[in-house]
């Protein structure tokens, strides 16, 4: 039997911890103001994972969450204040490519980009096709 693919990753002071289980589903940027305000940057990067195949294996396990939308709340560590993604009502736990441990994994690409017109002008935002 195949080895399933495990992606491991976690926040800036190694407070919260994860490690996600099969592959990577709709990996993609958005620059949509909201992501743009999470995240302070001007364009987001995420993949999803069932919340079943999330494990949050940390010492602070969990990570703290805002309530962002009426689906939707956005995951954070409570010691450095690092973003994490979002875990949504679905039940879907989206994370930031940038929170992975090891970010040259295939499904990690993204394939689409939402909201390209939140982004300044000057902001290129290039998708290549797998």
């Amino acid at each position: 039997m195949a080895k399933a693919l495990t992606h491991t990753g976690g926040c800036l002071c190694g407070a919260i911890r994860f490690t996600a289980t099969g592959p990577a589903l709709k990996p993609h940027s958005c620059s949509c103001k909201m992501c743009q305000r999470h995240s302070g940057a001007l364009t987001t990067v995420w993949v999803e994972f069932p919340a079943d195949a999330v494990a949050w294996t940390g010492p602070a396990g969990t990570p703290a969450t805002y309530r962002s939308s009426d689906f939707s709340s956005r995951a954070f560590c409570q010691t450095c204040g690092s973003t994490l993604g979002a875990i949504d009502d679905a039940p879907v736990i989206a994370l930031l490519i940038g929170t992975f441990d090891k970010t040259h994994s295939a499904d990690l690409v993204p394939t689409s980009h939402s909201y390209r017109g939140g982004r300044p002008t000057w902001w290129d935002v290039t998708v290549r096709a797998r």
